[in-house]
């Protein structure tokens, strides 16, 4: 089995991986938005930037926040402004996948 990027960065890197695990616990934090809202937001900024296995990824954290699957699927409709059918076509289905299994 090959080991994924990150789990090899964690590995390779554990200081800088450490510092980045915590960068993104100050970031998630509940602040200004709920916890579920940034999960969505996560969802469409990773699908517009070409990395859907991150996007799939915050499925299962935006499900159990609460994020009902009509949320999912906007999340991803919210990308054809930005990358037009190319979020839909890559992600959508997927994303809706993912729900449906978690």
């Amino acid at each position: 089995m090959n080991k994924s990027g990150y789990q090899l960065f964690q590995e390779e890197s554990p200081e800088v991986a450490v510092a980045f695990n915590k960068l993104i616990e100050a970031i998630a934090k509940p602040s200004a938005l709920d916890s579920k809202t940034k999960h969505l937001i996560y969802i469409a900024m990773k699908i517009v930037t070409g990395d859907v296995g991150a996007a799939l990824a915050h499925v299962p954290f935006a499900k159990k926040l609460g994020a009902t699957r009509e949320e999912i699927r906007e999340t991803v409709l919210l990308t054809l402004t930005v990358v037009g059918l190319k979020g839909i076509n890559t992600a959508l289905a997927n994303t809706l996948e993912t729900y449906d299994k978690v």
